[in-house]
């Protein structure tokens, strides 16, 4: 395990947190508890976000400490000890002593964590922690004191990533391009749903890197379901594929969806529904503009895919009431678009997939402008499964999902889009499409 960036960028992340907590605070970041998946089996280990953002440490156990009885933060790492019993199983630990190089002032074994705690908890110091990641500090601490949420502290700086995270997830976005690219160049009918994942998360792993979230891989109706995930359907020619599927580069994701003919050609109304789908995106993305409200791109999206309904004549109905804006209430849209559009426009990205800093368009806490060193998804779609009866599906697009989603950084002078490599536009990818078989 190494650290991805330099000692002082985590120092200035720490100070820019720590120096926005009161005097006489403890502040205790640990990492996630290890999940059992059945018997003696455990889950990948994937360490907490927090951990991650303010020293880097990655491994099972470990606990980040902060004090400041004296008007000066001082920083505690606590780690397990060496074992060697344990590491001929399960791998070497960096143990203590190796801690020694982390961005920390002092390391110390995780044995004495409990007891150290205790000790400062004598002393009346309000308590800020990351609560629901480990159950044993989450109990400890509810046996002694109240705490106070350490995230409300932390998102608002996540939010803005700085020049070296960005490389991470240009490098996560490029990643994910060309596994979806490959994916796009192996197709070909009556292939499996599971065939297109071995393909985009087998890119994954030849690059060093691994899937940010289960890979959702949806043909035909399967497309119309939002967070599909058996992947476990043959694709018919003539059906599309909808893949939505991203990677982690140094604990940062990136998050990229294309729909594509199976067999290498739209039909007209897939072409009619993708051409809707991908101005609206092309809307989004130049809606993320720095000083724009978090909400301009939902609403941009929002309105090009209403205006698109109404003019396929899926919609009979004014632009207004397709929209539904709800007064007072930017980004809120209930009119009829949500029963193709249903999900929001996107969100932020960073060593989350859904990243800190900023819910959905039109939560309460969506209410900001867009910064430079942002990075958020553009992901509109449009819906129409044959299998719903809750609506009238137009029988001319019925079987159809098409989504299409971008990683995008803001900068000064605009949107710039991250995962501009991968094939979008409609000729591209039908001239990709099943090229890679013959190859």
């Amino acid at each position: 395990m190494s650290l991805p960036f330099d000692r002082e960028e985590y120092l200035s992340r720490q100070e820019s947190v720590f120096s926005k907590l009161p005097r006489s605070s403890l502040a205790i970041i640990p990492t996630n508890d290890p999940k059992i998946r059945s018997n003696d089996v455990s889950y990948p280990f994937r360490a907490n976000s927090y951990m991650l953002y303010l020293c880097g440490w990655e491994e099972d156990e470990g606990t980040l400490l902060a004090t400041n009885s004296s008007g000066k933060w001082v920083t505690t790492l606590f780690v397990p000890d060496r074992d060697t019993t344990k590491e001929i199983w399960e791998g070497i630990r960096i143990g203590v002593d190796g801690a020694k190089s982390w961005p920390v002032d002092h390391t110390d074994s995780l044995l004495s964590l409990d007891s150290c705690i205790k000790e400062l908890l004598s002393d009346g110091s309000r308590v800020f922690t990351i609560p629901g990641a480990s159950s044993s500090l989450d109990i400890l601490l509810d046996e002694n004191t109240e705490t106070e949420d350490l995230r409300a502290y932390i998102d608002p700086i996540r939010r803005v990533k700085s020049a070296n995270e960005i490389q991470y997830m240009q490098e996560a976005a490029s990643i994910a391009s060309s596994a979806h690219e490959k994916a796009m160049r192996n197709s070909r009918p009556d292939m499996g749903e599971w065939e297109i994942q071995s393909l985009v998360e087998g890119h994954f792993m030849s690059s060093q890197s691994q899937w940010s979230f289960p890979s959702i891989v949806g043909g035909g109706d399967n497309a119309t379901v939002l967070h599909y995930k058996n992947n476990d359907q043959v694709i018919r020619s003539g059906d599309l594929v909808l893949v939505d599927a991203g990677c982690e580069v140094s604990g940062y994701a990136s998050d990229i969806t294309r729909t594509w003919p199976v067999n290498g050609k739209f039909s007209q109304p897939q072409r009619e529904i993708y051409e809707l789908v991908l101005r609206a995106e092309l809307a989004g993305i130049e809606a993320c503009q720095p000083g724009m409200p978090w909400v301009s791109m939902h609403e941009a999206v929002c309105e090009t895919i209403a205006e698109g309904l109404i003019e396929l004549g899926v919609l009979n109905c004014t632009l207004e009431d397709a929209l539904g804006r709800v007064e007072g209430k930017p980004g809120v849209f209930e009119g009829q678009i949500r029963n193709f559009f249903m999900h929001g426009t996107g969100h932020f990205l960073g060593l989350d997939v859904h990243d800190v800093g900023g819910g959905r368009q039109g939560d309460p806490n969506s209410s900001f402008l867009l910064e430079p060193g942002m990075v958020l998804t553009i992901e509109p779609g449009l819906y129409f499964g044959s299998w719903r009866n809750d609506i009238l599906i137009p029988e001319r697009y019925a079987g159809i999902g098409i989504r299409i989603e971008d990683d995008v950084l803001v900068t000064e002078q605009g949107p710039l889009v991250l995962s501009s490599s991968c094939p979008k536009m409609l000729d591209e990818i039908e001239q990709v499409v099943g090229k890679g078989i013959h190859d």
